[in-house]
């Protein structure tokens, strides 16, 4: 496994706007306030955790960046494009370049591998069956499904069903793909031939990666850089390279006692 991430896309000099831009975001349900004040960037090309305990606002966070969920306050915007605040047409059009891998894959049960991976190109194309069947097919092949285009989700096992979904939030080409724990339930070979799977088509497409995971293993092999929320605090504490933050002497207590078990099984770079 890699110590360390490969380099984002953007440097210092390119004058692309980051991918993500989130300003004094407030998140909630029903009345409750779980995130206040949150403001980070993603640069395009990121490898970028969201992290923290149980509870803290991980998955909440993530419906609000992709439209789930509208803010309570502040504002969310995509390659220099509102988002958050834009009427529901500009946004939907925005959609076209999300791709999301939801925790349980979310697969249609009734459809076979194939006709999910498509179906985002039948709600926003307007390819002929063949080319969205033909797509859909390379898709699955990108993931390593080759062969099992006709297999319905019952027929395979939960490592391949979350690859079938990656194929599918691939399936329009996006330039950010969110994920929301997508190792969750997976052993550990399993979830480190995902996270291989991952890196590698961020570092052949240059996509975008948001990740929200408490994976430790996954967060110190792929992150570019993380941010950390907290349950007490409803924002985040920290925010820089994981390995740097497990390696630093002293610093906030809670940041240390996340980190802390990944660095006994793993060699930690400043």
């Amino acid at each position: 496994m890699s110590e360390t991430p490969s380099k984002p896309v953007d440097s210092p000099a390119d004058p692309a706007p980051p991918a993500i831009e989130v300003d004094h975001l407030e998140c909630g349900y029903d009345g409750t306030v779980v995130l206040k004040d949150v403001s980070f960037r993603v640069r395009q090309g990121e490898m970028f955790f969201i992290i923290g305990g149980s509870g803290c606002g991980k998955s909440t966070l993530l419906r609000h960046l992709v439209g789930l969920n509208r803010p309570g306050a502040g504002s969310v915007r995509f390659f220099g494009l509102p988002f958050s605040d834009a009427d529901l047409g500009t946004r939907r059009a925005q959609l076209k370049n999300f791709g999301m891998l939801f925790q349980g894959g979310a697969l249609w049960s009734s459809l076979s591998l194939r006709e999910n991976v498509a179906l985002p190109l039948e709600e926003h194309t307007g390819l002929s069956r063949r080319d969205r069947d033909e797509i859909a097919t390379l898709k699955l092949a990108q993931v390593g499904l080759a062969g099992f285009e006709d297999h319905y989700p019952s027929e395979i096992s939960g490592g391949m069903k979350k690859r079938a979904a990656l194929a599918r939030a691939l399936a329009l080409d996006p330039a950010i793909v969110f994920f929301d724990e997508p190792s969750a339930g997976l052993d550990p070979v399993t979830s480190r031939r995902l996270d291989e799977l991952i890196r590698g088509i961020r570092d052949t497409f240059g996509t975008t990666m948001v990740v929200v995971s408490h994976e430790l293993a996954s967060i110190l092999s792929l992150a570019d850089r993380v941010i950390m929320l907290d349950r007490a605090e409803k924002g985040i504490i920290a925010e820089g390279d994981p390995r740097a933050m497990a390696a630093a002497k002293g610093g906030d207590p809670r940041i240390k006692e996340f980190l802390q078990p990944a660095t006994e099984a793993y060699t930690v770079r400043p």
